[in-house]
């Protein structure tokens, strides 16, 4: 089974880039982030003419994620942080046949120090306590999303110019790395361990043709999904077609 991520930066603007993407690479389950669409606007009969069923919570303009899966979801979806306060669009848990996903679209933060990276942390560690009970009831759990968080230098294009700036600073590493010691594993690193490899690139720079990106874009398995794990990617692909999202899918192979 293959479960896949993308951050496709407006579903309205990348349909046509994600109906390519779902015939072309075929993904069992995907889950996507910045879809940005109220939920009656959300094209749940297009998907379905591919192939796909559709979960989603969504808002105008910001935020918004979605879960598409080929197998029916089995359960009632969260599409909140429980006991958190937030009105944003911003995480999508539900079950697929033996599978808990959890989507998530992590809070960018915009500057360390900032109102927002002291909202960003806050909503880290409310995630954090959240996915510790799902880990407890779904021990098959992928969490997966926009991280907006790189986690260590390997993932960065130049870690001098990014030192403790948004996105590489120590405390998001920090709540990253938080989430792995609840018992999940990054599972592209399972399978890759060099560094320069991304999924984010700059819209400004001819930063994908340059190779400036970042690998902010996860899928996270628990323990008990380790063994299973075949392979794991990052592919760049959508990123060269005509008016891209800034993102690129990530994916791995679960047996």
């Amino acid at each position: 089974m293959k479960i896949a991520s993308w951050n496709v930066n407006s579903l309205n603007v990348r349909m046509p880039h994600l109906s390519q993407w779902l015939r072309e690479a075929q993904p069992d389950i995907v889950a996507l982030q910045e879809t940005k669409l109220e939920d009656e606007r959300f094209p749940d009969s297009d998907l379905a003419a591919l192939g796909y069923r559709s979960v989603f919570c969504g808002q105008k303009t910001y935020n918004g994620v979605a879960l598409l899966s080929r197998l029916p979801f089995s359960s009632k979806c969260i599409t909140a942080i429980p006991n958190f306060d937030d009105p944003q669009k911003r995480v999508l848990a539900a079950t697929v046949g033996d599978l808990r996903i959890v989507d998530l679209y992590v809070v960018n933060g915009e500057s360390v120090g900032s109102a927002k990276f002291e909202y960003k942390l806050r909503w880290l560690a409310a995630v954090r306590e959240w996915l510790r009970e799902e880990l407890i009831a779904h021990p098959n759990l992928i969490v997966l999303g926009d991280f907006n968080i790189a986690p260590d230098d390997r993932d960065v294009h130049d870690p001098k110019r990014w030192r403790e700036k948004i996105l590489c600073s120590t405390p998001e590493r920090e709540a990253y790395r938080s989430l792995l010691d609840l018992g999940l594993h990054d599972s592209f690193r399972l399978f890759n361990e060099d560094g320069g490899h991304f999924s984010w690139w700059d819209y400004r720079l001819a930063a994908f043709q340059r190779g400036w990106g970042l690998r902010i874009d996860l899928v996270l398995i628990s323990e008990a999904l380790k063994a299973r794990a075949t392979a794991a990617g990052i592919d760049t692909t959508p990123r060269t077609w005509e008016r891209p999202s800034d993102h690129t899918p990530v994916w791995v192979q679960i047996d």
